[in-house]
């Protein structure tokens, strides 16, 4: 690494560990923390991440609410999270004016209209083995640092066969080199693509979101681009376990990565670039390979703070509420 970024890392690097209960709650005074857990036909895991977070929220007083954002869930979702503690919101119920778009960036990005946190955490509802320390690691940063803007998690990644160390297998193949290619100053981004993250909100309502798999790197270019390299930090939260995607599923995830690097690698920011159509191949009924179109084109929503909605609604003074 360049000595500027190792000097970053150096700096803004720690452990969960390394922010202890009572120093947080000293921090944290009067800013309320909101945790936003996107979800999409997860019933299976997501009434065991939201009873952590409620639980973390009753023993401890660092989160003031637990928000669930359906992004359309078939399943029984929305009741397994709301029987866990959980304010529920579907996606297409929050800023109705503006539509909906399908993908995890949305709900995200929705997420700070239905939510009153200063600071706002995010945090995948697919975990198996969700633990405190995932919520309690990118807090401390943002309570205790008053520089500090976004806070990304790093951790071990459980899977069969590969380095539990390893980045996962999008960052890796796709995500490391385009970002060592186009924004070396980010090169000591443990794992760019997790999507255990926090943020001010004040930095949040400024970023555009991506609609789908671009989200978390689009957020990590975006922030850098405003706020600069000190604004950001990473925290090793330990080992977080999940539901691991098939090697299809991940070429999809790919190419909307790729597409929201590339549509920042520019000096003019062209979101046109995240338009695209990937051609895959499955093996028909005779055994032949057939040629299947996926399309990998997002949508970028524009900075919160530009939305009339939400600035009607009270934009960052009155926050919690939907439309």
């Amino acid at each position: 690494m360049e000595t500027h970024v190792s000097d970053w890392y150096a700096r803004r690097t720690s452990r969960a560990g390394d922010w202890p209960l009572v120093a947080m709650e000293a921090c944290k005074a009067d800013t309320r923390v909101s945790v936003v857990l996107p979800a999409l036909d997860e019933e299976a895991t997501v009434g065991a991440v939201v009873a952590m977070v409620v639980d973390l929220a009753e023993r401890t007083g660092l989160v003031d609410e637990v928000v669930v954002m359906d992004s359309g869930s078939s399943d029984a979702t929305a009741r397994v999270a709301a029987d866990a503690g959980a304010v529920v919101h579907h996606r297409d119920d929050v800023l109705p004016e503006v539509g909906s778009y399908p993908g995890k960036g949305e709900v995200l990005w929705k997420s700070l209209a239905v939510t009153s946190g200063d600071v706002v955490a995010f945090i995948d509802s697919d975990l198996t083995d969700p633990h405190p320390a995932l919520i309690t690691g990118l807090l401390g940063p943002l309570l205790c640092q008053p520089a500090v803007q976004l806070v990304k998690g790093c951790y071990d990644r459980p899977l069969a066969g590969v380095d539990s160390t390893s980045g996962g297998r999008v960052t890796e193949l796709v995500a490391r080199p385009l970002l060592s290619r186009f924004a070396p100053d980010l090169a000591g981004v443990v794992q760019p693509l997790s999507g255990e993250y926090a943020g001010r909100r004040s930095l949040l309502e400024r970023l555009p979101f991506v609609s789908g798999y671009g989200v978390e790197v689009g957020m990590l270019l975006d922030a850098l681009r405003l706020e600069g390299l000190d604004a950001l930090a990473q925290v090793d939260l330990g080992h977080r376990a999940h539901r691991n995607q098939s090697t299809a599923a991940l070429g999809r995830m790919a190419a909307q990565v790729m597409a929201t690097v590339l549509s920042r690698s520019t000096p003019v920011h062209d979101p046109d670039a995240l338009a695209g159509t990937l051609t895959q191949f499955v093996r028909d009924g005779s055994g032949a390979w057939a040629p299947t179109d996926r399309d990998v084109s997002l949508h970028e929503r524009p900075p919160m703070v530009t939305v009339p909605g939400y600035l009607a609604r009270g934009g960052a003074e009155g926050r919690a509420l939907v439309g």
